[in-house]
């Protein structure tokens, strides 16, 4: 302020605690709602999320974000590089975005510049003007995410009040990852306290093979 100039910055906003399921595939992916809403804040310049534009220095092995069980028996990734939101859909871990923003325009500081006529001429604002608007911006951007998320879990909510259910004698064979994380099947959770990560896999492939035998012996077509 005392030099009559303006400096930028970046707001990271971390959403917890997100249903898992929310968003689209295609055109309303959740990651695109977020940036939607988050770029039609003023004075923003850039918007990312999870691994960012820092993920294009990585490989695809290593930015890759695997599901594991943890040990309260709940499906998380490991590394959350894609920031809580995998093929446009929240996978219930944090979603973390950052949001650039530019100094503001007005400063006091001359600066050369061109009337209407294209005469040169200065221009130099007079008055009050902030120095920098990341202060006034992180509750307008925590806003934004929470309207987008108010949204998205209301587009969800009409999605399963519509759907057709699936006969009783198929959907008790489908997996079902629950808007808390937990995982179940046939209404059974199934989690793992204590478990070594080796009998975890051993189970799953266990109850895994069961469900693809208890669905070919069904034979049902669905309609």
């Amino acid at each position: 302020r005392a030099e009559e100039d303006s400096i930028g910055g970046v707001v990271s906003c971390v959403m917890r605690n997100v249903p898992i399921g929310l968003g689209e595939p295609c055109f309303d992916k959740l990651e695109a709602m977020l940036a939607h809403a988050m770029m039609s804040i003023p004075a923003t310049k850039g918007f990312e999320i999870g691994s960012g534009f820092e993920g294009t220095k990585m490989r695809g092995s290593v930015h890759n974000d695997m599901f594991v069980i943890n040990d309260q028996g709940k499906m998380v990734t490991e590394t959350n590089y894609s920031g809580g939101v995998q093929g446009g859909i929240s996978n219930g871990m944090p979603i973390v975005l950052r949001l650039a923003f530019k100094p503001p325009a007005t400063i006091g500081k001359e600066q050369p510049t061109a009337d209407f006529t294209g005469t040169a001429t200065t221009l130099a604002a007079k008055g009050r003007h902030d120095p920098c608007v990341v202060p006034r911006a992180i509750p307008i951007v925590e806003t934004m995410a929470a309207l987008v998320l108010a949204d998205c879990c209301l587009m969800q909510e009409a999605r399963v009040q519509s759907a057709v259910p699936l006969p009783d004698a198929v959907s008790q064979y489908f997996c079902d990852a629950s808007m808390d994380g937990a995982v179940s099947f046939n209404g059974r959770v199934q989690g793992w306290p204590g478990m070594d990560k080796d009998l975890q896999k051993k189970q799953v492939e266990k109850r895994k093979a069961e469900l693809e035998e208890e669905l070919k012996s069904l034979s049902l077509l669905l309609e």
